[in-house]
């Protein structure tokens, strides 16, 4: 299955070369259109091919992720093979408070175009959401969903922010 257009989740585990299922960090990942951003460390736009979702670090710690997913309940389960030949598996659960407005903003030089022949011109902070990027130029993204932020710089820094719910929970 190719990655939700839209979506907040968090990781409730993840096992490596088939180990047990654990978690030890709080980790968010917010998908809205073709653009993400993960708490660890690292954002940008996803792609599919082949059945396989790729997570482009356009932002952040370098690199792609490459996996499949597949829906488990309401939740998803991710498995891949990284770089160095290990092995994941994730299980991802929707986060409540998804509800609402969603996007995503860059700051720095503004992205190439990567599907459209319109290049928009450098500007200091923007919304990508209708466009379709990948740069290695972005010092900063971050993704909206509902009541929740991702926001990642470019050293690889990522952290979760929750807005305050409607009657101020």
């Amino acid at each position: 299955m190719n990655a939700p257009t839209r979506g907040a989740w968090l990781r409730a585990g993840i096992s490596r070369d088939g180990g047990p299922v654990v978690e030890t960090e709080h980790v968010v990942w917010l998908q809205s259109g073709d653009y993400y951003a993960d708490s660890r460390g690292f954002a940008g736009t996803t792609s599919y091919e082949d059945g396989q979702v790729r997570f482009h670090h356009d932002v952040g710690a370098p690199g792609d992720d490459v996996g499949v997913l597949r829906a488990e309940g309401e939740g998803l389960i991710e498995t891949g093979t990284n770089t160095d030949g290990s092995t994941f598996l994730e299980v991802w659960t929707p986060l409540p408070g998804s509800d609402g407005q969603d996007g995503s903003w860059c700051a720095g030089e503004a992205p190439p175009a990567r599907s459209r022949s319109v290049q928009a011109p450098p500007v200091q902070a923007r919304s990508v959401r209708s466009q379709s990027v990948r740069s290695q130029s972005v010092r900063s993204q971050s993704v909206r969903v509902g009541r929740h932020i991702v926001h990642v710089d470019s050293t690889g820094a990522g952290a979760h922010y929750v807005l305050p719910g409607p009657s101020g929970q």
